[in-house]
């Protein structure tokens, strides 16, 4: 069993939790820099762990709100830092609307990697409450979700968070700079929720691109004829595979189908 000490804390790293805790101080005062936090902004982190970047975030705001599921890491945040309001619970079963009250939320977090897409796709649901969200997450997620068309890191993560966020991709961060050592590199990538998006109906937009990218080998046509009426779609637009397709063209399709009964 890996264990981590810090100021007098030990715990048992608990490896669903994805727990890997940063420990270069350049990184996090970078993460800050890229987050454009303000003084003003209600500021929500997930997952602080030991507050590697607790400690950053408090040199902007002297108070804010964490989420934190492992209880020996919540009292320890409470301890080192009596003035946050401290959150004990699994993020993704958190109100985030509560959190937000009648304002929106700058994000940040060293997100876990083993529930990396939850978390994203909570984000999205929640996308109306918040500013933007600064995340440190797995390298190929990061790389999945700035992936551009007619690539094959490009998919449901990216259609979706790019449908509804504007998403930039950082800067790396290698995996020796936490504890313990992970097996993979991460990297931060900065989401801005757009001011407009064409979609009256965002969460059947997500089924339709889900649909969509059923099988990536597939045509549009073979993935989508048994759930849409594709009556008012171009046959060669039927002919190209999901994978081709931009946001723009996701938008265009989506508005040309209709849902079978």
């Amino acid at each position: 069993m890996t264990k981590v000490e810090y100021k007098h804390t030990e715990i048992a790293v608990k490896k669903q939790l994805g727990q890997n805790f940063l420990t270069d101080r350049n990184i996090t005062k970078k993460i800050i820099r890229i987050s454009r936090a303000t003084p003003q902004d209600n500021i929500l982190e997930i997952g602080p762990g030991f507050g590697a970047l607790t400690r950053e975030i408090k040199e902007i705001s002297p108070s804010f709100t964490v989420v934190e599921k492992d209880p020996k890491l919540a009292a320890f945040i409470r301890s080192e830092y009596p003035d946050l309001l401290v959150i004990e619970a699994d993020f993704l079963k958190t109100d985030i609307e509560a959190i937000a009250g009648n304002g929106k939320l700058c994000v940040l977090g060293n997100i876990p990697y083993s529930i990396t897409s939850p978390i994203l796709f909570k984000l999205l649901e929640n996308r109306n409450r918040i500013t933007s969200a600064t995340l440190m997450m797995q390298h190929e997620v990061a790389m999945r979700i700035v992936a551009e068309p007619s690539t094959k890191e490009y998919g449901i993560l990216a259609v979706q968070l790019q449908a509804f966020f504007d998403v930039d991709y950082c800067f790396r961060v290698g995996r020796k700079v936490f504890r313990p050592q992970p097996g993979v590199d991460s990297a931060v990538i900065t989401m801005t929720p757009k001011n407009h998006v064409p979609l009256s109906n965002p969460e059947e937009f997500g089924r339709f691109v889900r649909c969509a990218f059923h099988q990536r080998r597939k045509t549009l046509l073979n993935n989508l004829k048994e759930n849409y009426i594709l009556d008012r779609v171009a046959p060669e637009t039927l002919k190209l595979r999901a994978e081709a397709l931009t946001i723009e063209a996701f938008f265009q399709l989506f508005m040309s189908v209709s849902p079978r009964t």
